[in-house]
């Protein structure tokens, strides 16, 4: 071994000690210095001196004492210091931008939402940017300590062209140089991802996934997504477009028995449903097919209030015959949406979240008894625990590992 590699190996077996304790606080939570040896394998002079040189970096802190069981000295507990930098999630939709700002720990420390009233890709990234600038500030936080953005909005995220594909919902989001420019103004690391994906990892993280060998979530609202996370990890296919059940095709008319009569889509429930005209799953299951039902049975808006697929499910709540009826026919659409699933995938549980999965306690009982009558496959169906947070919350647990590593490498590596 050459002297000049020694330094560079002395250095590189001093970080790897450091993350292994970072890695331990974090599993286990607060530990002493002898606990720290136990649990690593490392000496007890390696861990007091790897403690001291994370301690002055700012990255761990004393979380209190411990007394000893016996006679002894009284042991210093030690903990990951959250506040060593923070990660900014957003979740961009066609009608609200949520924006938030948590520690290293997870913990969201300020929050925001806007209107979208951006009639542009370009006036959306402006609302965007202040959105989180104003979080940052709201939250007191310096922004050099903000390590990692992660955004979530519908479509899929082409990492060689830097875009997004498929996101009819926001038009000209896909237009090029328009997430770069959020970086530069952000002035952080910045990652994009679907926001069902995203809505699933929350969901598995801090909601009703967790535990899950294999669940699915089902964003049903403006338009209609689907994230599958198994064994903890969130599956994206080959090109990042699993999930995309919204392009699912409706079965064409053709030739021969009308697979929309007796025997057909009709026999199994989804007759008089707003199917017509439509080409794909999305226009049948997603909000605007929940109105378009509710017109179809005589409901209507006004000028100052129109039409809306929480209209239509407040209605319901009221009893107004036709909204129940419309929220009885999406329900069935959304168990055929599962019984597909189902046949694919085999999860143990679907969750649904999104606008319209938000009204679950409409649905689920209708799902239910449908998946009951139209085939063998019945994964428990749930609703979302995390509400409108669900792509928010995925945004930051998406973030927390990047913006760990990035601030370890800036204040112990140089980075």
């Amino acid at each position: 071994m050459s002297q000049e590699s020694e330094p560079w190996n002395r250095q590189r077996l001093r970080s790897n000690n450091e993350r292994l304790l970072l890695a331990r606080l974090r599993a286990e939570g607060p530990a002493s210095r002898a606990q720290l040896a136990r649990d690593t394998g490392l000496s007890k002079p390696t861990v007091s001196s790897a403690l001291a040189a994370l301690e002055e970096a700012g990255l761990v802190r004393e979380a209190g004492r411990q007394a000893p069981p016996e006679r002894g000295r009284v042991a210093v507990l030690y903990e990951p210091d959250p506040t060593a930098g923070y990660v900014l999630g957003l979740d961009i939709g066609r009608a609200w931008l949520r924006v938030a700002a948590a520690d290293l720990d997870g913990t969201v420390v300020a929050r925001a939402e806007v209107r979208n009233r951006g009639r542009s890709a370009a006036a959306m990234a402006d609302l965007a940017i202040a959105a989180a600038r104003r979080v940052v500030a709201d939250a007191g936080v310096d922004p050099a300590l903000v390590a990692h953005t992660v955004v979530g909005a519908p479509g899929v995220y082409d990492p060689e062209r830097r875009r997004v594909r498929y996101a009819g919902n926001l038009p000209g989001w896909g237009r090029a140089g328009l997430l770069d420019r959020m970086r530069e103004e952000l002035g952080t690391p910045l990652s994009v991802h679907n926001d069902a994906n995203l809505a699933a990892l929350g969901e598995y993280t801090f909601g009703a996934g967790r535990g899950s060998r294999l669940f699915v979530y089902v964003l049903v609202g403006t338009g209609l997504g689907m994230g599958v996370v198994a064994d903890g990890r969130l599956f994206t296919g080959a090109h990042g477009a699993a999930g995309e059940i919204g392009f699912l095709p409706l079965l064409p008319r053709v030739a021969g028995p009308d697979p929309y009569g007796p025997g057909g889509l009709a026999g199994q429930g989804l007759e008089g449903q707003g199917l017509e005209g439509q080409q794909d799953l999305e226009g049948a299951v997603a909000a605007e097919a929940v109105v378009r039902a509710a017109r179809e049975l005589g409901m209507s808006g006004t000028r100052s209030e129109p039409l809306t697929a929480k209209a239509v499910f407040d209605a319901a709540r009221d009893g107004v015959a036709p909204a129940l009826e419309a929220v009885r026919q999406e329900a069935e659409r959304l168990a055929h949406v599962i019984a597909a699933v189902a046949a694919v995938l085999d999860p143990d549980l679907v969750v649904l979240g999104g606008g319209v999965g938000h009204s679950a306690d409409l649905l689920l009982r209708t799902v239910e008894l449908t998946l009951q009558r139209i085939g063998p496959l019945r994964p428990r169906v749930a609703a979302s625990a995390l509400g409108e947070d669900a792509v928010l919350l995925g945004a930051v647990a998406t973030g927390l590992e990047a913006a760990r590593e990035r601030v370890f490498t800036r204040t112990r590596e140089g980075g």
